[in-house]
Order: C-alpha cells, then structure tokens, then sequence
C-alpha cells in the first residue's frame, strides 16, 4: 500500500513547515485521477501521526475532479480515468487538465 508512504510524506512536509508548533488541523488535496485512494489516507494518518506534533489533527480531504483538453476539438472535457476518451468528440488525444493533484493546501497550527 504505496498510500502508507505518501501519508509519511504529507507529515513529514506538514512538521517541516509547523517551526515546533502543534498542528490542529491539515487540508489536503487529492485528485481522482492520481491513483492515491483518500480512504487509505486518512485511515494511514492515525497510524503515522502518533508521536507527533500531528497527532489528533484533523485531515480534511478535498478531491478534485478529472479535467482533460481535446486536441482533436479542442474542447475541455471530464475525465473519470487517466486515459479517457474526450466527452464531445470520443477521441482519445487528451491531455490532463487536473485531477493528479496530490498537495498539502494548508495546515493549522496552534500558536
């Protein structure tokens, strides 16, 4: 479970940016498209937070939907898969928009 190590990350980010300060609470976003299931995120963040200037913060998760651009119609268009077909048009000469977003938007911390 490759999530295990990305919530490592998103910590260890999260404690480098804090100066010491106890963090109450982290939003972060995930895209639909970048193969990180939130469910295993959050369930990792307790595990990996413990001991922790994080420990009993909350994580909020904001995912972001898949948008792509058409080369063929040029047309902006959703995208449920990383390699979906554009919506208007059904060709397959896409290029990713957004929905791989996988960032540390803001923490909280106690002053």
């Amino acid at each position: 479970m490759h999530e295990m190590s990305i919530t490592q990350g998103i910590i260890d980010l999260c404690l480098e940016h804090a100066g010491g300060r106890r963090i109450l609470s982290l939003d972060v976003e995930i895209g639909k498209l970048s193969s990180v299931v939130p469910e295993a995120v959050e369930f990792c963040f307790e595990a990996c937070s413990k001991d922790t200037l994080l420990e009993g913060a909350r994580m909020n998760i904001i995912q972001t939907d898949g948008m792509g651009h058409c080369e063929e119609c040029g047309q902006k268009t959703p995208l449920t898969e990383l390699y979906g077909a554009c919506q208007q048009c059904g060709s397959n000469r896409v290029t990713i928009v957004s929905g791989e977003e996988l960032r540390v938007r803001e923490i909280e911390v106690n002053d």
